[in-house]
C-alpha cells in the first residue's frame, strides 16, 4: 500500500492539540549575534540563531513567520536551545549560544519572512524561499533506448541499445526514455544535468522497464553527478541497488527497489538535495526478527548531507528502512513514509545535526520504531508519526542523544508502554501530547538512562504490570505517584486501551503476527479522555 498524496492523511490526524507552545522561559539579557537559514525543502523552513548572554537554561527566543506580502505574523515554536557541548558540524563561536529551529506545512514554491527576536531586545527578519519537487520540463531533445550492448543513434527508428551507449550521447535538457524490457548489468553513469536543464531517465509506466544487476553491485552507479532524474524504473538484483556517493539534487520518483540488500544510498559528501517520492523498496529481511538473523544490515535509503527529502514511498523487509548516514545531517525531512517489516529501527534519525525533521509516517511490525542513537545537539523534530507492533523501544534514545522534540505521536505495542534500555544519559529533551499504549509489562515507563534536562508533560499512557514507571533510578509504584511525586508528567492522562480507538484496534499480543499495515489506523474514538487533553 502506498500512502496518498496529501496534506494530512486521516489516520496520523491527533486529537490532541498543539499550538506554537512557548517551551521556554522570558530572557533578560542575551542579543543576537548572528541569524542565518538552512537549506530549504518543500514545506519546511530552518532557522539558526546565535546569541550572547546566553544564562544556559532554556530563553524564550521568539520565531515567526508569513508569506512575504502579507500583513499577519504567525507563531511558531520558540526556537530550541542547542547544547553546544554536543554539536558537530556547525561552527559556533566562542561566548556565543545556538538556537535553532523549522517552520513547518508552508506552501511549496513560496516567499516568506521569518522574524527572530528577543523580549525587549533584538529582531531580526529573514527572507526565505521553499523548494519545489522538481518535475521534467518540457525537453531539448528526446532520446530512445532499448536493451542491447552498444550502438543505435538514439531515434524512434533507431535507439540506443544499452544505458550506456546512451549516457555517453547525453547531454543537459535530454529526456531519455528506456522502453520495456531488461537492461541486463550493472551500469555507472557520467553526464549530469544543471538545474534549468536535468537530464531524465524516464521508463515506461508499471515499472516495465528494468535495470537487472546480474548479482554485482552497484546496480546504478552515479558517482558526483548533479540534476539528474529517474522516474518508472524497476532496479534489481543486486546488493546494492543504486550508489550515489558525492552526488546533488538526484531525483527518484516512481521507482521500485527490490531483489537487493540497499535501496537508494548516498554516504560521501558533498550530498546535498535529493528527493525520494512515490517509490517500492523490497528488502530481503522477514518478520519476525530472529536470533538467528540478528540485526541485519540492510537499508531502504541512507543519506549523509543537508536538504533531502524522503516522503510518499512504501518500504518493506530491511534492517532499516530510512536513515541519516554516519556523519551530521542538517535540514533533512523524512514523512509520509509507509514502512513495515523492519527488523531493526523503522526510521533512524541517527547522527542527526540541527533541523532533521520526521512527520507523519507510518510504522507497523518494526523491532524498535524511531532511533535517536545519537543526535548532535538538534533539534530533531519528530510528531504525528504512528506505530503499532514495535518490538521494544518505540524510540531508542540510545549513545547520548541531545536535542529533540516529540510531539504528538501514538505508539501501540505489547509489553511496557514506553521503555529505554540505556546505560548513558538522553539530554535535551521535549515530549508534549503524545500517546503510549502497551499491555502488561515491569513498567508502563521505564528508562534505566540518566535524564537530563528532559522536559516530558500532556501525555497518554496505558497499560499495567508492577510498579508504574522507573525515572531517574526512582520507581513510581502508581501512575498519581508519576504525576504528583516525579519531575515529569504532572499533566498526563492515563487512557483505556479498550476504548482508546475508533477503529476498535487493541494492543497486539504476538509481536511475531506480521500484522498488514491497514490495521495500523490509530484515530481516537469520540468522547474518549484522550481528546483534547494536550497543550
Amino acid at each position: 500500500m502506498m500512502l496518498k498524496r496529501s496534506a494530512l492523511p486521516t489516520w496520523l490526524v491527533s486529537c490532541f492539540l498543539v499550538t506554537a507552545c512557548l517551551l521556554s522561559r522570558p530572557l533578560d539579557a542575551a542579543d543576537i549575534a548572528s541569524v542565518g537559514l538552512e537549506v530549504p525543502t518543500f514545506h519546511c523552513l530552518g532557522v539558526r540563531c546565535f546569541v550572547t548572554g546566553d544564562t544556559g537554561e532554556r530563553e524564550a527566543i521568539k520565531l515567526e513567520y508569513r508569506k512575504a506580502g502579507t500583513a499577519e505574523w504567525k507563531r511558531a515554536l520558540d526556537l530550541f536551545r542547542v547544547e553546544t557541548e554536543f554539536v558537530k558540524g556547525v561552527n559556533v563561536p566562542a561566548g556565543q549560544q545556538l538556537y535553532a529551529g523549522s517552520v513547518f506545512d508552508l506552501e511549496e514554491d513560496t516567499a516568506y519572512e521569518l522574524r527572530v527576536s528577543v523580549p525587549g531586545g533584538a529582531l531580526r527578519v529573514l527572507r526565505a524561499k521553499t523548494w519545489t519537487e522538481p518535475v521534467a520540463p518540457k525537453p531539448l531533445r528526446r532520446l530512445y533506448v532499448t536493451p542491447g550492448n552498444g550502438g543505435g543513434k538514439g531515434t524512434k527508428a533507431n535507439p540506443f541499445r544499452g544505458i550506456t551507449a546512451a549516457d555517453a550521447a547525453a547531454r543537459p535538457g535530454d529526456l531519455i526514455l528506456l522502453a520495456k524490457g531488461v537492461y541486463r548489468g550493472k551500469v555507472t553513469l557520467q553526464k549530469s544535468g544543471t538545474e534549468q536543464r536535468p537530464i531524465v531517465w524516464r521508463g515506461v509506466e508499471g515499472g516495465g522497464s528494468i535495470i537487472d544487476g546480474g548479482g554485482e553491485s552497484p546496480v546504478v552507479s552515479t558517482p558526483g553527478l548533479r540534476h539528474v532524474m529517474f522516474e518508472n524504473l524497476t532496479i534489481r538484483n543486486g546488493s546494492w541497488a543504486m550508489v550515489a556517493h558525492g552526488a546533488s539534487h538526484l531525483t527518484v520518483r516512481r521507482c521500485t527497489f527490490t531483489k537487493m540488500d540497499r535501496g537508494f544510498t548516498s554516504t560521501r559528501m558533498p550530498s546535498r538535495c535529493h528527493v525520494i517520492v512515490d517509490c517500492v523498496f523490497e528488502g530481503p529481511s522477514p518478520w519476525p526478527r530472529t536470533p538467528e538473523r540478528g540485526i541485519e544490515d540492510t537499508e531502504g535509503v541512507q543519506l549523509i548531507g543537508e536538504g533531502h527529502v524522503v516522503a510518499y514511498n512504501r518500504f518493506r523487509e530491511f534492517g532499516d528502512a530510512i536513515s541519516i548516514y554516519r556523519s551530521p545531517g542538517h535540514a533533512i525531512d523524512f514523512y509520509n513514509n509507509d514502512i513495515s517489516e523492519c527488523t531493526d529501527d523503522g526510521i533512524e534519525m541517527d547522527y542527526g545535526g540541527v533541523n532533521t525533521r520526521c512527520f507523519r509516517n507510518r510504522l507497523t511490525n518494526c523491532f524498535q520504531g524511531i532511533s535517536v542513537q545519537p543526535l548532535f545537539g538538534g533539534p530533531c523534530y519528530i510528531f504525528r508519526n504512528v506505530q503499532y507492533n514495535t518490538g521494544v523501544e518505540m524510540l531508542k534514545m540510545h549513545n547520548r542523544p541531545s536535542g529533540f522534540l516529540f510531539f504528538h505521536n501514538t505508539s501501540v505495542k505489547t509489553g511496557g508502554a514506553l521503555i529505554l534500555y540505556s546505560s548513558v544519559p538522553t539530554r535535551n529533551s521535549v515530549f508534549r501530547n503524545n500517546l503510549f499504549v502497551g499491555t502488561e509489562g515491569k513498567y508502563v515507563l521505564e528508562s534505566t538512562s540518566r535524564m537530563i534536562h528532559c522536559d516530558w508533560d500532556y501525555d497518554g499512557y496505558a497499560g499495567g504490570g508492577g510498579n508504574f514507571a522507573k525515572w531517574n533510578g526512582v520507581r513510581y509504584a502508581t501512575f498519581e505517584d508519576l504525576r504528583t511525586k516525579s519531575p515529569i508528567e504532572k499533566h498526563a492522562v492515563f487512557v483505556d486501551a479498550k476504548t482508546l480507538f475508533a477503529s476498535g484496534i487493541q494492543p497486539p499480543k504476538d509481536l511475531k503476527i506480521q500484522f498488514p499495515v491497514t490495521v495500523n489506523d490509530l484515530r481516537l474514538k469520540a468522547g474518549g479522555n484522550a481528546i483534547d487533553a494536550g497543550v
